[in-house]
């Protein structure tokens, strides 16, 4: 006699874009100035300035960046000039030189690799939080 309702049980999206798209800076592209992504980004190209990423960014062979990179994850196989903050884990692959300031919480170094400069290891949540309130600074 009586009808029990079925309720919806699903959650409720997040208003924040996940880290399903991938930007790609081709070889022979050069950018001055400041980029920001929700993606993954793939540089092959020259990077003058600074780098922005909630997900992973990977400098290829042919990549090259000068200025600064904050990411979550770093694969790096280019030449890289920068201060570069990474929350989770930096992987220097064997073609990389990379000369400049390292924050990371995890590194790899692949025999080959080239690095000058230094290196901290207390990437904590804490720091995290930098990438967002330079967002929300920039916002205001």
């Amino acid at each position: 006699m009586f009808i029990k309702k079925k309720t919806d049980t699903k959650m409720a999206k997040s208003n924040e874009a996940e880290h399903t798209s991938i930007n790609l800076i081709g070889t022979g592209t050069t950018i001055n100035g400041e980029i920001k992504s929700n993606g993954d980004i793939r540089i092959d190209g020259t990077v003058i300035g600074q780098v922005f990423s909630k997900g992973k960014i990977v400098v290829g062979n042919t990549g090259t960046v000068e200025g600064e990179v904050y990411c979550q994850n770093a694969d790096f196989s280019g030449n890289i000039k920068a201060k570069v903050e990474v929350s989770e884990l930096l992987s220097l692959k064997a073609t990389s030189r990379l000369r400049g300031e390292i924050v990371t919480n995890k590194l790899s170094i692949e025999p080959g690799a080239r690095f000058t400069g230094t290196c901290t290891m207390d990437k904590t949540p804490e720091t995290d939080v930098k990438l967002v309130s330079k967002e929300n600074q920039e916002k205001k």
